[in-house]
């Protein structure tokens, strides 16, 4: 008896709020600091313009193979979006590969970095800070790179695309 006796304040605790109020589970962190889900498609407003930047706030999984990050134009996957700049971190060769594909036609990758900025089970922040001729990419505040535009039109560029190994925390 006493079990359904103790059962039953609980939920009156419950409904009353007491226990909501002093507990902070992971279900009440992730409505004030929801994570956003990946893979992850999300429209950039407006499109890209010079001095338009995103910035994309995560951490890296325990054990990442790879995760990329895709400004495209739009989200079609048939026939697939133009894709204005590709950024894929490959952890087993410590690469940051850059690329863009348009009408179907992968350019010429992008491989030179001055050193690789990710760490398993770490916060990172990279921000992609569009300029006239080009993306300049800065990784946790240090410019990393710059890529050159391949899509004439920046306004077309209005979707952000995000998979692989990686949780993301903020998005802007």
């Amino acid at each position: 008896m006493a079990g359904s006796v103790a059962d039953s304040d609980a939920v009156v605790k419950l409904d009353g709020g007491h226990l909501n109020n002093s507990l902070s589970s992971p279900v009440q962190a992730d409505v004030y600091f929801p994570r956003l889900i990946v893979p992850f498609c999300g429209h950039i407003k407006g499109g890209m313009r010079p001095g338009k930047k995103v910035l994309v706030m995560g951490i890296v999984d325990l054990n990442p193979e790879s995760f990329a990050i895709s400004l495209t134009c739009g989200d079609s996957e048939d026939p697939p979006a133009d894709v204005a700049i590709e950024l894929k971190a490959v952890f087993t060769d410590r690469q940051l590969l850059r690329n863009s594909c348009i009408n179907g036609e992968r350019g010429e990758e992008q491989s030179a970095i001055p050193y690789f900025p990710f760490i398993p089970d770490q916060p990172f922040r990279v921000e992609i800070l569009c300029e006239h001729p080009r993306f300049r990419v800065f990784v946790d505040g240090h410019q990393l790179f710059d890529f050159y535009h391949r899509i004439n039109t920046l306004s077309a560029i209005d979707t952000i695309k995000i998979n692989g190994d990686l949780q993301i925390t903020k998005l802007g």
